[in-house]
């Protein structure tokens, strides 16, 4: 992977995050429309890139997250994103596996975009607007319902939407709930690739993350360059999504993956 094939899967990335429409997969299609083999650094960088994705909520709500007088706002954080930690854990070489099935994550794509069209029906009389409206326990449940997105294809962004919405948050609250949960969830995936994971264990060279990053300077640089593009586009990302969310609702995005997925489907089912 050359240098502009990797700020091409950064710009993907940051765009996708925070969006319901699922960054794991677009990243996976992406990298293999340009023909990138399917090795255990790109596998890395791509979650590696989360990171930058990571600070952009932070700087765009760096009051929420530096407000020392508001404890309450780590609290629910920090419950919330235990099941991920757990579950993530326990079924992460299952994850791995599925990321390679194009076809299933397109099937995915698919489906999910077909529980956006209904989604703003379902959920008609919001009653919190403001994260300090959420409790613990529904911080809890918003946590259980990110883990969804453990399935390849479903979209982080769009589980823990829906699933503050079950729990009577407006799309706006919802959406930024989900924003700041992304936060401790991709850090903690960041540094569980980067510094715990080994990856090719069946290979005959396995390798930490950073191992891979240091082992030339043009990993090094790749590292570096896509988070600070991830970081870029997902700040603009984040104030462009809530906009449009907030006036037309989940539906573009709902016919946006199904048309994608239905591409994608065609695409690697008779011409890969």
């Amino acid at each position: 992977m050359d240098l502009i094939k990797a700020i091409i899967i950064a710009i993907i990335e940051g765009l996708t995050e925070y969006l319901p429409i699922s960054s794991t997969a677009h990243m996976g299609f992406t990298a293999s429309l340009m023909g990138l083999p399917e090795d255990e650094f790109l596998k890395m960088f791509q979650v590696s890139i989360q990171f930058g994705a990571i600070l952009s909520v932070v700087v765009a709500y760096w009051k929420k997250f530096f407000d020392v007088n508001n404890l309450q706002f780590y609290f629910k954080l920090a419950f919330a994103v235990v099941p991920a930690l757990v579950l993530g854990y326990l079924f992460d070489d299952t994850i791995e596996a599925v990321l390679g099935n194009q076809i299933a994550i397109s099937s995915v794509l698919v489906l999910g975009g077909v529980v956006l069209l209904f989604a703003d029906k379902w959920f008609k009389n919001p009653r919190i607007d403001d994260e300090k409206g959420i409790t613990v326990k529904k911080a809890v449940t918003i946590g259980f319902w990110q883990c969804l997105a453990m399935m390849p294809g479903t979209s982080r962004s769009a589980a823990s939407i829906i699933g503050g919405m079950t729990q009577g948050l407006t799309r706006k609250a919802a959406a930024e709930f989900s924003f700041f949960l992304a936060v401790p969830t991709m850090l903690a995936v960041t540094v569980y690739s980067v510094f715990v994971k080994t990856w090719g264990k069946e290979t005959a060279n396995p390798q930490k993350g950073y191992e891979m990053i240091m082992a030339s300077q043009d990993h090094i640089t790749i590292f570096i360059v896509g988070n600070i593009v991830a970081f870029i586009v997902a700040l603009i990302a984040i104030k462009a999504f809530i906009g449009v969310l907030n006036k037309y609702g989940f539906k573009p995005w709902g016919w946006y993956r199904i048309f994608v997925g239905i591409a994608l489907l065609i695409y690697f089912y008779f011409f890969q």
